[in-house]
């Protein structure tokens, strides 16, 4: 075996544990971060909440990725913050900045030229600050009004320059100050669905029966006295896999879905003599206008995990029975609830 067979051969181990050691050491920091909350974290939390503007995150390089997502995770946890790069701010961005706000900010040296620059008018505007940084006795950390130590042992670069584990020890206190107060404020999963309206969850806990249900011509519905012939044309023409049968006034008085169709075959029924309303389900499973598509989803997921009749369509009713709407799980599919 020649030395570049020799280098390939031994390429891949190295490289898993190369990759083994990295996240070790930036474990390693992630767990000294965590040692260190406390008063002073607390300290930085209430400001955050006290704070009548908005959280204006500052960082250069590296620490200001690390801040652009800080203010991103702010945001959405119901703390109104975005971020500012210290280079721009000196050319006009700092006309993005009141006396009502909080500035964060992030250097692993405290020495960062762009940001001593700046510290000045900031601190001249009258905004308070917390300062994330790597060296407590830097330029930075003694003009703070509350300094959160995020040093780390090493960087896990082997040439320990790269900011890696010291930008990772950021990130988390920074998710942890969000989090925490997140949680001082009560925000909850409805605040979260107003910030997210294009998630999943957003979705789900935005959208109502009513914003989703089929209406008036396309729903799938027969008079009291159709033939079963009448209800399956129906229920094939609307393609919602179900019809229902109303009374004069609109009220449902049973619905019939595709299993109910298979299992009348197989009791030999005709079903160009047979009466509609003596086949259907006279006790459907129907559900209001204003119920959140959070609560359709999980009533779905909950019939079929309970037993062989899930619930794919429903009729959606109000004023006693009366039927306004229609929706199935292609509905909750179409705008992505799930």
């Amino acid at each position: 075996m020649n030395s570049r067979e020799m280098t390939a051969s031994a390429r891949p181990e190295s490289a898993v544990d190369y990759g083994r050691e990295v996240i070790r050491v930036e474990l390693d920091a992630i767990e000294a971060v965590g040692a260190r909350i406390g008063r002073k974290f607390s300290e930085a939390c209430e400001k955050i909440l006290e704070c009548q503007g908005r959280v204006v995150v500052i960082g250069m390089g590296k620490s200001g990725h690390i801040g652009g997502k800080i203010a991103s995770t702010l945001a959405s946890t119901g703390t109104p913050a975005f971020f500012v790069h210290p280079g721009e701010a000196s050319h006009g961005d700092l006309g993005m900045i009141t006396q009502h706000d909080l500035a964060i900010a992030i250097s692993n040296s405290g020495e960062t030229a762009e940001m001593i620059t700046i510290l000045p008018i900031v601190k001249r505007i009258g905004v308070g600050l917390v300062v994330l940084t790597g060296n407590m006795e830097s330029t930075l950390a003694r003009e703070a009004d509350v300094c959160l130590d995020i040093s780390v042992a090493q960087e896990a670069c082997p040439l320990n320059l790269a900011p890696t584990a010291s930008t990772t020890a950021t990130l988390v206190m920074g998710d942890a100050l969000a989090v925490a107060v997140q949680k001082m404020r009560g925000f909850s999963e409805q605040d979260f669905a107003r910030t997210h309206p294009g998630g999943t969850l957003g979705k789900r806990l935005l959208l109502y029966a009513s914003d989703l249900m089929h209406q008036g011509d396309s729903l799938p519905l027969v008079e009291e006295d159709a033939t079963l012939e009448r209800l399956l044309l129906e229920m094939s023409s609307k393609s919602l896999g179900m019809a229902g049968v109303v009374d004069d006034e609109g009220r449902l008085l049973g619905m019939f879905t595709d299993g109910d169709l298979r299992r009348t075959l197989g009791k030999g029924v005709d079903i160009y003599t047979a009466r509609a309303i003596d086949l259907v389900n006279r006790h459907p499973f129907t559900i209001p206008p204003d119920m959140l598509a959070e609560e359709i989803v999980r009533i779905m997921r909950d019939h079929a995990r309970q037993g062989p009749h899930a619930i794919n369509s429903v009729f959606v009713v109000e004023n006693g029975g009366r039927v306004v709407g229609a929706l199935n799980t292609h509905d909750l599919l179409r705008v992505g609830v799930i």
